[in-house]
């Protein structure tokens, strides 16, 4: 059995949620991004599942889940992740998050009050300012950017998604990468989730991270053009105790561009003592 396999499916209150359930010991929680999907931690999980019992899975709006007409938003992400935690009866996971997952991962334990053993930020959205020209010309012209042409809108997520990486993106790598997208109902779902990103979002959580208690590792592409590694030095200092380390040769998209570098430290942090790294 391929260690990357939705194999179930959740009913949360905003849609249908695809995850799966991979190795034995403490849980462990994958959250993804944006434009991603778990399929991006496929290097991972196996690797991870040697030490973990390691749950993943598609946001609302993403991958294999439901693409739901309605909010996709960050607004209603941490209510699902606090949904499918109580559906696997987990207490305390350990919780991995890269980009809007990292705000998912944050914005659940901070409004909802959801405790962590430890949590990993790579690359996530946390402080503002964030979201591109790009953005906010689709918030403007979402209707119009679900109509274009399907070859068209193909070739744009492409060019957007291969950005990500500091290294050339592998044509596997993209195919399972853009082909939730394509389509009527995936085009359609791309622009969404890009018209509903709101820096709002992170504006509501900003003031809490000097209160976070949880042991907390940030990873970091040291040629992340997307938000560059000042951000992610700058919230080392916003979290009391945060550690911090850049992963060299590595974009946006660590997780594709150095995955068994980004192994390493995930498991040097989660499996010895924390104090080590």
């Amino acid at each position: 059995m391929n260690s990357y396999w939705l194999a179930k499916t959740f009913h949360s209150s905003y849609g249908y949620v695809r995850y799966g359930i991979c190795g034995e010991g403490p849980p462990l929680v994958l959250v993804h991004g944006t434009p991603w999907s778990s399929f991006n931690w496929r290097h991972l999980i196996p690797g991870l599942s040697e030490w973990f019992t390691v749950y993943y899975y598609d946001l609302v709006g993403y991958g294999k889940s439901e693409k739901a007409t309605g909010d996709v938003s960050l607004g209603i992400q941490h209510h699902v992740l606090d949904e499918l935690l109580q559906e696997w009866r987990i207490n305390e996971p350990i919780v991995v998050g890269h980009d809007f997952g990292g705000t998912t991962a944050l914005r659940t334990h901070l409004l909802l009050n959801v405790s962590y053993k430890k949590l990993v930020l790579i690359d996530p959205v946390a402080l503002a300012p964030w979201g591109s020209s790009f953005f906010s010309h689709v918030f403007k012209h979402e209707e119009a950017f679900r109509g274009i042409p399907g070859y068209i809108h193909e070739a744009m997520v492409a060019a957007y998604v291969q950005d990500a990486m500091y290294t050339p993106m592998p044509s596997d790598t993209l195919k399972g990468t853009i082909t939730p997208w394509l389509k009527d109902i995936g085009q359609a779902a791309f622009y969404r989730q890009i018209a509903q990103a709101d820096q709002r979002y992170t504006d509501e959580i900003e003031p809490l991270y000097a209160s976070m208690t949880v042991p907390t590792l940030i990873l970091w592409g040291a040629e992340d053009e997307w938000i560059p590694i000042g951000r992610g030095r700058e919230l080392r200092r916003r979290i009391p105790n945060a550690s911090f380390r850049s992963i060299p040769n590595a974009g946006h998209l660590v997780q594709e561009d150095q995955p068994a570098t980004l192994l390493g430290y995930l498991t040097r942090y989660l499996v010895d003592d924390e104090n080590a790294i």
